[in-house]
């Protein structure tokens, strides 16, 4: 158990991007879930989400991390039964293969290129018109915008291959444990 949280071990306090509330993440089975997992010492819990995630602790927006760098970005997620939650808004239980999952994004991909190239064959569409109605994310009725995000915000491959970006630049596909993304920077 976490002297601090009061978690069980392996338990973190993360923040949702797209909610911006805090969450229960477990690092090695990559488990996460809104309430405290059991076993969690209720006192010591409420002690610390007080210090660290009461509303007059929590960060502007626009607050800056350590380098100063924040970056904006809209993305579409396919996900697949290996990834670490097989769910969304759009399906209750995610059935599909890794596989058939690459399949999925690289047609919107393609899609995307044409849109971007200003073609009118294969049915083309921006990343943000694709992830309205395609993307596994809650970010999908926005869009995919998830916001501002700095260095540490993100997973790994998600956070680098956003931050090699050019504004309005649409990355290739990006690999994570949620599954399958195309990343736009907006800003």
């Amino acid at each position: 158990m976490s002297s601090e949280t009061g978690l069980p071990a392996g338990w973190e306090v993360r923040r949702s991007n797209t909610k911006n509330l805090p969450y229960y993440f477990h690092s090695e089975t990559k488990d996460s879930r809104w309430e405290p997992p059991a076993g969690t010492d209720p006192e010591k819990l409420k002690e610390y989400m007080a210090q660290h995630h009461s509303s007059k602790g929590v960060a502007p927006a626009n607050f800056a991390n350590a380098d100063g760098k924040k970056i904006r970005a809209a993305h579409l997620l396919v996900k697949h039964r290996d990834s670490r939650r097989p769910a969304s808004w759009r399906e209750p239980k995610i059935t599909r293969s890794k596989g058939e999952a690459t399949t999925l994004i690289e047609q919107y991909q393609a899609q995307i290129r044409a849109f971007e190239a200003g073609s009118t064959d294969s049915n083309p569409k921006s990343l943000s018109e694709l992830a309205t109605t395609e993307s596994d994310c809650s970010s999908a009725r926005k869009g995919g915008d998830l916001g501002f995000f700095g260095h540490g915000d993100m997973q790994k491959e998600f956070e680098e291959a956003a931050f090699a970006l050019e504004k309005g630049e649409v990355s290739g596909i990006v690999d994570t444990a949620s599954g399958l993304h195309l990343i736009q920077r907006l800003e």
